[in-house]
């Protein structure tokens, strides 16, 4: 039953969240943006490896914690109490409803042909500037966002707990995850105030870190979105169109997007509020940054749908590879 502990975390987690989705105001995200402030304040002087250790010990320490309570759980209890603990990190670190209600309140108010507000729900989301932004320009933004987010929340998410369950360590690797992916943007926010900012060593250390640990899950992700999608142009995307991105993994990721749907993506950022309302959180993902556009035909509406079933064709294919992957595990 240990072998099988990981699917049904997995699968239960799942569902869990899409019926009952973590408030984005909540006592343990909150915990953790002042655990990541708190390690900067006492840690960050500076240097290069203050840096360092300030990440190890942002990052590390929660993973270690989570660990601790697993064996705990599974060598002094039983494993039906580690199971509920792994669905219960699964739970915290997976995010597709933190996301979603943003995605389809501005595909609702465009099919109704409401610009503008789908123009204000953007800009709300991402805290950015979007003036007159035109309609195909909001449905690229909405579609970078959101694939990156699905990346983010749910796909590298369960590639780290997945790697890591083989080895016994699930939980340890959600947890490392999102923590690494969170403190690349919490101390990378150029807008907090003094006492918040991070030293340049430690944006640096965060920044090497994020790239190395992001780099297999994105390409994980875009693999999955070529199997799903439209393989040959995704895989032709991911080859050739990936550079056009400031970030390599993100580049990678938008790239076999845009081959699997046929939509061109890529293109002026949007501006960044002067005054966001609110602060960096565990459901804001990075800005995208200025690229060159792919190929493929202008974005519309339908193609939001089209983002929609390669996400949930692409957790499918996830869910049919961990289980037969615990099915092989099971059986020899």
């Amino acid at each position: 039953m240990i072998h099988a502990m990981s699917f049904f975390a997995i699968l239960f987690a799942l569902l869990i969240e899409q019926a009952r989705p973590l408030a984005r105001s909540n006592p343990i995200h909150a915990g953790l943006r002042a655990w990541s402030l708190s390690v900067s304040r006492n840690f960050d002087a500076g240097k290069s490896h203050h840096g360092w250790v300030a990440w190890c010990l942002a990052v590390l320490v929660p993973a270690a914690f989570v660990l601790a309570v697993h064996g705990a759980l599974l060598w002094w209890v039983g494993w039906p109490l580690a199971v509920l603990w792994n669905v219960a990190v699964l739970y915290i670190t997976l995010g597709f409803r933190q996301f979603s209600h943003h995605f389809t309140g501005i595909r609702d108010a465009l099919e109704m042909g409401d610009e503008e507000r789908a123009r204000e729900r953007l800009a709300h989301w991402q805290q950015v500037d979007v003036g007159e932004l035109p309609r195909s320009e909001v449905v690229r933004h909405v579609i970078e966002y959101s694939v990156l987010a699905a990346h983010r929340h749910v796909f590298g998410v369960l590639a780290w707990y997945s790697v890591l369950a083989a080895l016994g360590l699930g939980p340890m690797g959600a947890v490392f995850y999102r923590m690494s992916e969170f403190v690349s943007r919490y101390w990378a926010d150029r807008g907090a105030e003094e006492l918040q900012r991070a030293s340049p060593s430690l944006q640096h250390a965060t920044s090497l870190a994020w790239m190395a640990i992001d780099w297999l899950p994105a390409r994980l992700t875009a693999l999955c979105f070529a199997v799903v999608g439209s393989f040959e142009e995704a895989i032709e995307g991911w080859r050739f169109h990936a550079q056009r991105f400031p970030n390599d993994n993100d580049g990678v990721i938008l790239a076999a997007t845009a081959g699997a749907i046929n939509v061109r993506l890529g293109g002026e950022a949007l501006k960044a509020r002067s005054n966001p309302l609110t602060t960096q959180g565990f459901e804001v993902d990075a800005s995208i940054g200025e690229s060159d556009s792919t190929p493929g035909r202008e974005p519309e509406v339908g193609h939001l749908r089209s983002v929609v079933g390669l996400v949930w064709r692409s957790v499918v294919v996830w869910l049919l590879l961990v289980a037969l992957l615990t099915l092989a595990r099971l059986l020899g």
